[in-house]
């Protein structure tokens, strides 16, 4: 049996400020993926993420992620797109005012979790799925930079999305955390979410197999 596709490009042009950025892009995801895009700084790798959970918009083309049109998706209509999304930025970007457990419950209140028992229990799930299960307590600049990513991919899977969009998870670590975070994904994908992750450690594709699509020269090629 075919894997569901999740994200469909045909050539589908990509613009920032009128600057084109990517061109004539051709993408596919199914569900079970694990695809890594590399490229060079300033390429379109993060642009082209941006395109996936209707923060740009998109010039021409064919375009569809978890059947919405992202050619003629409303404004209304992305909320509940990325409510079927995870994202893990480079730069975490937790509430540094609360403890990582604050921060889990937030996101599960954002997104119509009621229950208290229900709240706490997918936390629970969760910490322990990114081996975080007793740093709930803790406020965000009391861990290290791969604690805080792993907290973060934590709040990525909350609603268990059928896709993860990873902009350089493993920027800001260490080789050896890098490694460790990588791995972490693989894990999740297994277990079910589709992972997108932007890279620039090539290293990392040769130990971590998956899919590899370059940005470079305004096109996207799958390699």
């Amino acid at each position: 049996m075919e894997e569901k596709i999740l994200i469909n490009y045909k050539n589908v042009n990509i613009n920032q400020k009128e600057h084109s950025i990517l061109e004539n892009v051709n993408f596919e995801l199914r569900a079970g993926d694990f695809v890594y895009l590399i490229g060079k700084v300033g390429s379109g790798k993060s642009t082209l993420l941006k395109t996936f959970y209707g923060e740009l918009n998109l010039a021409e083309g064919e375009a569809s992620v978890l059947d919405y049109d992202m050619c003629h998706i409303k404004q209304k209509q992305i909320p509940a797109l990325r409510r079927r999304l995870g994202i893990v930025f480079q730069d975490f970007q937790l509430l540094t005012d609360r403890t990582v457990q604050e921060n889990l419950e937030f996101v599960l209140k954002a997104t119509g979790w009621k229950n208290k028992e229900d709240i706490k229990s997918r936390i629970t799930e969760v910490l322990q799925q990114v081996g975080m299960e007793n740093k709930g307590y803790k406020m965000p600049y009391e861990l290290s930079g791969g604690e805080q990513q792993r907290i973060v991919i934590a709040r990525a899977i909350l609603n268990k999305p059928e896709i993860i969009l990873a902009d350089e998870p493993t920027g800001n670590l260490d080789v050896e955390t890098g490694r460790r975070i990588t791995e972490l994904l693989h894990d999740i994908c297994k277990q079910g979410s589709a992972i997108i992750m932007t890279t620039h450690n090539i290293n990392l594709l040769q130990e971590y197999p998956g899919k590899v699509y370059k940005c470079e020269d305004h096109h996207l090629f799958c390699q």
